[in-house]
């Protein structure tokens, strides 16, 4: 039975243009087909060719995906494939790319790792916040944020029916280990290691001197109730998803072996952290 691997590519087809070539003659040579939803069969107006399969239908199992993008790419494929077990193999084009499995200079042999399975996989935790609309997983951060031009939030937020605090700030941000090196760290907050079990809650613009990133057991549930006049805007892996009005609520827990992600074999937390943000600052 053949094999088959759908491709995700992020916003801007002309960078991503120079993978294609290479990835098709390493699909072609390992017997995979390579899949590319509507979606993607417009934004690089490909033509038909053998071993590739156009406006192939996104719900369609798959043995891998392939994604050719930054974090937020590869973040909507590891949603995308939430609970499957299908590793995202990811090729970094965009700034930071933490999640990412390889740089773009190492393609072509990457590719070949990726149609031949010499990966190891990492099993990502999520975040499971409950609001108005039901549940939604965050394999990186939800943040609560005041509106643009409203007033300052008052956010409480309790621990197992426990109230810690109630905090006048711009936001809170839920990260995970995986999003602790996101916006949890721009506000000061801990990295937590990947196998790390638990998440942090760090504030955005705290009018306080006292409010203090929590990291938060993995079996502890945490409520953020809006305690505002206005209402605040609710947001999940980077994507508005919700508003919560003055009085609200959501609920959020941690969920173990969401998503999975491929690595390279001996790539560590430790190395990427590293690689990844002293590139930033050299």
């Amino acid at each position: 039975m053949t094999k088959a691997a759908l491709v995700l590519t992020h916003r801007w087809p002309d960078e991503t243009a120079p993978a294609f070539e290479p990835l098709m003659a390493a699909a072609s040579k390992a017997g995979y087909e390579l899949r590319f939803d509507p979606d993607e069969t417009a934004k690089h107006r490909l033509s038909p060719r053998e071993g590739v399969v156009l406006d192939a239908d996104p719900s369609a199992p798959v043995d891998v995906c392939i994604v050719l993008g930054g974090d937020g790419t590869i973040l909507s494929a590891l949603r995308r494939f939430a609970h499957t077990g299908v590793p995202v193999f990811a090729v970094n084009f965009g700034e930071v790319g933490f999640l990412a499995t390889i740089e773009p200079e190492e393609m072509e042999p990457g590719f070949a790792r990726a149609f031949d399975g010499e990966f190891e996989v990492l099993r990502l935790p999520a975040v499971v916040v409950s609001g108005p609309d039901g549940e939604i997983a965050a394999i990186n951060d939800v943040s609560i944020h005041r509106k643009v031009g409203e007033r300052v939030a008052q956010l409480a937020y309790l621990i197992e029916g426990e109230e810690v605090g109630s905090v006048r700030c711009d936001g809170v941000v839920v990260a995970t280990p995986a999003g602790s090196t996101g916006y949890n760290l721009a506000n000061g907050g801990p990295v937590l290691a990947w196998g790390v079990e638990g998440f942090v809650v760090s504030f955005i613009a705290p009018h306080s001197l006292t409010a203090r990133a929590l990291v938060v057991a993995p079996n502890d549930t945490l409520r953020i109730c809006n305690q505002s006049v206005d209402g605040v805007d609710v947001i999940v892996d980077g994507r508005p998803v919700w508003e919560l009005d003055a009085g609200a609520s959501v609920q959020a827990r941690f969920e173990h072996d969401v998503a999975t992600l491929a690595q390279v074999p001996g790539s560590t937390f430790y190395r990427r952290l590293r690689e990844k943000f002293g590139r930033l600052s050299s």
